[in-house]
């Protein structure tokens, strides 16, 4: 039996160092676009490990049933996360563009 890992694709974001220099936009960017690449190619690996889980469950191939659960439940709190991390920056790019200046 396997122990339970608590893995989460946002994992770069909570250990994350500040740095003590301000840097640059471009590089800003660079960093925000590998940080959401990264965690969402972590969701994606998630889902399809998911999925062919289920489908060797459903061929009768020898897999657990907790492991098929777990595993679905794992991929499907790690796309609520993402999509809630999403909706949240949605709402922030509309607030500041309701900003006048």
């Amino acid at each position: 039996m396997d122990p339970i890992s608590l893995q989460s694709p946002f994992k770069p974001i909570q250990t994350a160092k500040l740095q003590s220099e301000p840097i640059s936009s471009g590089e800003a960017q660079e960093s925000f676009k590998s940080l959401l690449s990264h965690a969402l190619s972590e969701v994606n690996s998630m889902q399809n490990e998911s999925s062919k889980k289920t489908e060797d469950l459903a061929l009768g191939k020898p897999v657990e049933l907790h492991d098929v659960m777990i595993t679905g439940q794992k991929a499907s709190v790690s796309l609520q996360a993402t999509i809630e991390i999403r909706n949240k920056v949605v709402e922030a790019y509309q607030e500041m563009m309701r900003m006048q200046v």
